[in-house]
């Protein structure tokens, strides 16, 4: 990030762990959000012990967790084909926050080489069960790989928790080869959901989303690592998704109706916006 002026956006509530609230900022400049403050490094770890952080234990129990294990197979199918649309030469892949597994999972299935970075312990051993007990490279830190290079790097909704954001694309720009591919998927804060929903917009996700990218946001960040976006694909479920925990948050409860219509009217507004909820981003070295 440049050294803009901040100003302040809006704050919003951490309604999965803490309940305290988080002040977010923005670079007008650059159309990025940020988290302020933004924890410290080693304390961020808390913000993460819910058995309701769904990336990280599978859980089932709300009708919105059922909804997104019912979307995420077919996700992973349309995310699978992304992939081997790019030929890869080697077909080597690094999945940075890995989760319980099942994208690496279903990657390896289908002849990929992979790794995985992935720092919670729990969802690692979800992982390694599903990968049948394979001998996969798992890192807890993508600063334990160091001369690897590989074909894609895909990162699903994780660029907006690491902390140290310019020093990591650096790092991201290191370990893909020149000819790779990157594919990052962020939460977009310009989408109609996120415009009615305001503070109550479940992915700002404070302060576990340390930042809250628009296009030009990500365009700038990996434009200053010589990287350009070559495509922008909507991910379309997550308007449904997020509109469901925004309902709750905002009412105290799911509102499925409500959310459905919000969910609905997002992805309308942004046939011709393209401001979907959610965007994955195919970026190449320049």
């Amino acid at each position: 990030m440049k050294n803009n002026t901040l100003e302040p956006y809006i704050s919003c509530e951490d309604y999965t762990v803490s309940h305290e609230t988080f002040s977010i900022s923005i670079d007008k400049e650059s159309e990025l959000l940020v988290t302020t403050p933004q924890p410290k490094e080693e304390d961020l770890g808390k913000y993460y012990e819910s058995e309701d952080y769904i990336s990280h234990s599978d859980t089932k129990k709300s009708v919105v967790d059922k909804l997104y294990h019912s979307v995420r197979s077919y996700t992973i199918k349309k995310k699978v084909k992304l992939i081997n649309s790019l030929n890869a030469d080697e077909k080597t892949i690094l999945d940075i926050g890995a989760g319980t597994g099942d994208f690496l999972a279903a990657c390896k299935n289908d002849g990929w080489k992979v790794t995985g970075v992935e720092p919670n312990e729990k969802a690692v051993e979800l992982l390694n069960s599903k990968l049948g007990g394979s001998r996969v490279q798992i890192f807890s830190d993508i600063n334990e790989l160091n001369s690897e290079s590989y074909d894609v790097i895909t990162m699903w909704h994780v660029l907006e928790h690491v902390p140290n954001l310019k020093e990591y694309i650096a790092k991201l720009k290191l370990l893909l080869k020149p000819n790779g591919t990157l594919i990052v998927a962020v939460p977009n804060f310009k989408s109609f959901d996120a415009n009615h929903y305001k503070e109550f917009w479940a992915a700002y996700d404070v302060p576990r989303h340390l930042w809250h990218f628009s296009r030009k946001s990500i365009s700038d960040l990996f434009g200053q690592e010589n990287m350009k976006v070559e495509k922008v694909l909507p991910m379309k479920f997550d308007s449904f998704y997020v509109s469901l925990l925004s309902e709750k948050y905002k009412t105290g409860k799911s509102n499925l109706v409500k959310a459905f219509w919000v969910g609905l009217k997002s992805n309308s507004k942004a046939r011709s916006s393209k401001e979907y909820s959610s965007l994955i981003y195919v970026i190449k070295n320049a």
